[in-house]
């Protein structure tokens, strides 16, 4: 049986976010999927998310995708990996090349396990529809 892994805020829930969790699903038998706490989102992006934790959890639980949540409190992958002992880890290709990634893939590679990166949606983002959402709000229109 091979475990998957992977992460994300998955505030104001979309498309992409769908997308990823379809692709993960379809490369490992069992899905294991770390929602960001709004401590660790205020962290590491200034901002607290639209959607709280709990009732991002309760979306992502909810797709079929999914076969278990858990919270990432932190954005320490190898110590992700220690607990749940996955297989792959599914990041989005956005994170490509980046020095965190890199050294995670090198020790991820040690343990035998692996990190596949998907195509990110580039169409749509979390942060693009707060943007309109702002953009909504200050031309009066209401939500």
């Amino acid at each position: 049986m091979v475990t998957g892994y992977t992460t994300g805020v998955f505030d104001m829930f979309h498309v992409g976010h769908l997308s990823i969790l379809k692709k993960a699903k379809e490369n490992c038998d069992y899905l294991i999927v770390g929602v960001s706490t709004d401590e660790l989102v205020m962290q590491y992006k200034g901002k607290t998310p639209i959607i709280s934790q709990t009732d991002r959890a309760s979306i992502v639980s909810s797709i079929r995708y999914v076969d278990k949540v858990v919270y990432q409190i932190d954005r320490d992958k190898l110590a992700a990996y220690d607990e749940f002992k996955f297989d792959i880890m599914f990041v989005g290709d956005d994170w490509k090349g980046n020095a965190m990634f890199q050294e995670v893939e090198r020790k991820l590679h040690s343990c035998g396990s692996k990190v596949q990166y998907f195509p990110y949606t580039r169409h749509v983002s979390s942060t693009k529809l707060k943007e309109v959402l702002h953009a909504i709000e200050l031309n009066g229109e209401g939500l």
